[in-house]
């Protein structure tokens, strides 16, 4: 079974996604359920995660109402505002919502390198234990510092780091990034995504031999077990194609023994987001 554990759904509207600029045009478009279903029966995908992309309560419920419509999307990372002091209360609610497995927020484009640490947040998040739910963790690699703080807060919350945390592959920076990922890998309740690679390198120019490095890093640090491939698509269309992006992990991956091979594909989704 091969499970997709990240990608997004939109209707694109121009302020609303604004962080689409022109490099990225080719994704300025709508991305439907229709269109993505054709794509997993070309690449013999069974399912996914649905992960927003909005910061709304609005996008959280589009997403919900979408995977209600189509069995293949198997679970929701929806975002509400942990900040809220009535988070609890959202939660609850939300908590008959089968489909929705966890929350994220988009900390990558918070100007405050410690929005992960600040009391109302880490007060949010202090919630989700109770409900089951799990965590991704958006960031750049200047926050890695501030993730590895934030996680030592919550030993038992399931945390899973989105796109390896973003290195800067583009410009070859490695050792910083290097050093963080393995301390918070430590962390045996922290996983990580397999995706969002190639967007972070050239997006003409890149080369899976530039990727190495990095798949790598994450393999050895935080183990098969707690690996899990994602494509982001349709993000990931900016710089390849959903069968490219598919291939890197599958054929990285191939000197594992066949059941690592399809934890990571599918299997350790399935069990750290419960589909």
């Amino acid at each position: 079974m091969i499970i997709d554990s990240h990608q997004h759904f939109w209707k694109y509207e121009p302020i609303k996604h604004v962080w689409i600029d022109d490099e990225m045009a080719v994704i300025r478009d709508d991305f439907l359920p229709a269109d993505l279903q054709k794509v997993y029966t070309e690449n013999g995908v069974d399912g996914c995660v649905a992960v927003q992309a909005d910061q709304t309560l609005a996008e959280t419920d589009f997403l919900l109402d979408l995977s209600s419509e189509h069995d293949f999307i198997k679970g929701v990372v929806g975002w509400a505002d942990l900040r809220n002091e009535r988070i609890d209360h959202v939660l609850e609610r939300y908590h008959l919502e089968k489909k929705l497995k966890g929350w994220r927020h988009v900390v990558q484009g918070e100007p405050d390198h410690n929005f992960l640490l600040r009391p109302d947040f880490l007060r949010g998040i202090s919630f989700l234990e109770k409900y089951e739910y799990t965590y991704d963790i958006l960031i750049f690699p200047h926050q890695l510092g501030a993730t590895l703080e934030f996680v030592k807060h919550f030993p038992h919350q399931k945390f899973v780091i989105d796109h390896i945390a973003k290195p800067y592959i583009k410009d070859g920076f490695f050792y910083g990034w290097a050093t963080l990922m393995r301390e918070v890998a430590k962390h045996e309740n922290v996983h990580c995504k397999m995706s969002g690679m190639i967007t972070e390198a050239d997006y003409n120019n890149w080369t899976t031999e530039q990727l190495h490095p990095y798949m790598n890093l994450v393999l050895e640090a935080f183990g098969a077990e707690r690996l899990m491939y994602g494509s982001d698509w349709p993000v990931c269309l900016v710089a390849g194609n959903y069968s490219a992006v598919k291939n890197i992990v599958s054929d990285f991956i191939q000197a594992l023994s066949t059941s690592e091979q399809k934890a990571i594909m599918g299997e350790n989704a399935v069990a750290f987001y419960n589909l």
